[in-house]
């Protein structure tokens, strides 16, 4: 069934319907929240986290996490994640030290690397009720009423360089949202960026065309030089997404990494935001 379907975006199950039939996944992820309001033991936040998922345990049966799977619970209410395969999105209900995932919606891929069993493990563990959270240090399980267990721990922050970023202008689509957005066939639509530590160099894509520039990191800080960039003509909206985010370019800009998150903000305020991809 999986095979069949496996062309199919997605669909919204009931909860039941989906531990029968689709594996759960678990989360993207983006802005730290500075304070949320789900917590879990002393002062630990429950939301605005990204978590890796590390395994599930149903039945006293262990199923390891692939390496991508994740979760992400906001402080809105919603749940969005992977399993490294499928990806979900869920209401959630934050009570004290519970929370319930409901109103679930999944896509439907078949992937060689990720076990169906562990897929339908967490979907069964994540979705049949309310789920008591429990921190120690940077770890996070949870549990259901009958014992079964979702254990996560929270993602360290990628490095500045080496790391592809996804970026996103002011007034653009969201990076995360970036397969429904406008891209052609070479691409264009898409804004990437890559620091490189050892030239001291920033180089990539914007919306439309190409660009590379000098780049020094110091005290939360990056300099950067006036850029160099092709001189291709694109549709309007990419060019004024392209403009927006070369305003960063050719001065200093605040920067800051939360988890896998880039935030660029510039002298005149301009802020960029940048995701990394995996």
């Amino acid at each position: 069934m999986y095979r069949q379907k496996q062309q199919q975006r997605s669909m919204t199950l009931t909860v039941a319907a989906a531990v029968a039939l689709v594996p759960l996944a678990a989360a993207c992820g983006s802005e730290k929240a500075d304070g949320g309001s789900g917590s879990v033991g002393a002062g630990k936040p429950l939301t605005g986290v990204q978590w890796s998922i590390d395994s599930v345990t149903v039945d006293g049966t262990t199923h390891r996490a692939p390496e991508a799977a994740r979760v992400r619970i906001d402080d809105s209410g919603e749940a969005a994640g992977s399993t490294g395969c499928n990806t979900f999105s869920a209401r959630a209900d934050i009570d004290g030290e519970r929370v319930r995932l409901s109103d679930a919606m999944f896509t439907e891929k078949a992937c060689e690397k990720t076990p169906i069993d562990f897929e339908k493990s967490l979907g069964r563990t994540l979705t049949t009720g309310p789920l008591t959270t429990k921190t120690e240090g940077e770890r996070l399980t949870l549990t259901t009423s009958d014992g079964d267990t979702v254990r996560l721990s929270k993602q360290p922050d990628v490095p500045l360089h080496g790391t592809k970023w996804t970026v996103t202008a002011p007034g653009q689509k969201d990076a995360d949202q970036e397969e429904t957005g406008q891209k052609d066939a070479d691409g264009k639509g898409s804004a990437r960026l890559t620091f490189d530590r050892d030239a001291k160099t920033v180089s990539g894509r914007l919306p439309c065309n190409r660009v590379n520039a000098e780049a020094t990191v110091s005290d939360g800080r990056i300099t950067l030089g006036a850029p160099s960039t092709t001189r291709m003509v694109c549709e309007a909206s990419l060019m004024d997404a392209e403009k927006r985010i070369l305003r960063l370019f050719d001065g200093r800009v605040d920067y800051r990494i939360d988890q896998e998150t880039l935030t660029l903000t510039s002298e005149d305020g301009t802020t960029v935001r940048a995701v990394a991809e995996r």
